[in-house]
């Protein structure tokens, strides 16, 4: 079993290098999708995703509970390819937000901390490959807003707990893979 992290920033190549990575293996993949369509323009990016896949690829959609869906879809003779972590982090973190006009949204940290370590958990117990894509957002400027400085901490912090599960961690930048950690 290989765990495999490509992360890198937006529009950088990291997804076409995952489904590379994934094509080169010969074994089924299923591809499991983070994304949730709320606009036209992620609906647009969805199906640019989709256009580009192979047609034998399975694809499954999973936008909260990563845990199970691993654990259900994992066998010894397939890979499945996760795209994206940062996209499923968003959605545990705001999933269940509730309004408020003078602080935004209220969220649930705990149930986030809960859905994290079940799918870390997940993640060291899989039988098969799993290649997982992520958002680098902490090379950049130190976000203005608390919200978005809380986004980006639990970003990095999510990154790094898959990064000490994985067998290998590949940066991408430019389309070009940068191998951080293994071969």
């Amino acid at each position: 079993m290989t765990r495999t992290l490509i992360f890198g920033g937006a529009r950088s190549g990291k997804s076409a290098y995952a489904e590379q990575l994934a094509t080169a293996t010969k074994k089924p993949v299923i591809y499991l999708a983070t994304a949730e369509a709320g606009d036209a323009e992620m609906q647009a990016r969805i199906v640019h995703h989709r256009e580009r896949r192979p047609a034998h690829w399975r694809t499954v959609e999973c936008t909260l509970d990563l845990a199970s869906a691993v654990a259900e879809l994992s066998t010894a003779d397939n890979l499945i390819v996760l795209d994206c972590l940062t996209l499923w982090l968003s959605n545990c973190l705001f999933s269940d937000a509730t309004e408020y006009p003078d602080i935004g949204p209220l969220i649930a940290p705990l149930q986030y901390a809960r859905e994290r370590d079940a799918f870390l958990l997940a993640l060291d117990c899989l039988p098969g490959d799993i290649v997982m894509v992520s958002n680098e957002v902490g090379m950049g400027i130190v976000p203005q807003g608390a919200l978005s400085r809380w986004f980006a901490d639990e970003s990095g912090w999510l990154n790094q707990a898959v990064a000490a599960r994985c067998d290998k961690v590949i940066l991408v930048a430019a389309g070009l893979p940068l191998h951080l950690k293994g071969g």
